[in-house]
């Protein structure tokens, strides 16, 4: 297993049914319990260790879950209140190296990212079928849909908790 990508890389099929993202929304819903149930009784020391050689403390996964969901709120709102917007991108790594990132207590951030996630979920199940078609430009990645963004946090919520579940379970701290 690759321990950067713990359940794999993310693909896209290039549309999905309504029930393919009912499921990713639920997903999306279940983040924030995810998140907080797998960073349970972690002490200091273990929020400090990176989850793999050279990749992001337990700390700064955390902190970076709600910057990039904050971000794709954002970009959500945009895409459904302007036609294709472009969207500004953001350097996770150097987000990441801020103070904050490293040494900010885990609780506001997971606190930010449950009413964060009320918020979206409030907003992503309000969506119809003509809404996730709309589209965003990112400079990074071209013209995104909203469907496929849904898919991408889906993802993008269990490939971080997979990064400290997995490390929990390499250490043996459970």
């Amino acid at each position: 297993m690759d321990p950067r990508y713990p359940i794999g890389k993310f693909n896209w099929s290039g549309s999905s049914t309504a029930e393919e993202r009912s499921r990713f929304i639920e997903e999306i819903a279940a983040t924030p319990q995810h998140m907080r149930s797998a960073v349970a009784g972690l002490n200091s020391m273990q929020l400090d260790t990176p989850y793999r050689d050279g990749g992001w403390t337990v700390r700064q996964v955390i902190h970076h879950v709600p910057d990039s969901h904050m971000n794709s709120y954002i970009r959500f709102k945009f895409a459904l209140t302007e036609h294709e917007p472009t969207i500004k991108p953001y350097d996770e790594a150097v987000w990441a190296e801020l103070v904050d990132a490293r040494t900010a207590p885990i609780e506001p951030s997971l606190n930010l990212l449950e009413g964060l996630h009320h918020r979206w979920i409030l907003l992503l199940r309000s969506l119809s079928g003509e809404d996730v078609k709309r589209k965003f430009y990112h400079p990074e990645l071209g013209v995104v849909t909203i469907e496929q963004y849904i898919a991408l946090y889906a993802w993008h919520g269990k490939h971080h908790v997979a990064h400290i579940t997995s490390l929990r379970q390499r250490e043996g701290w459970h």
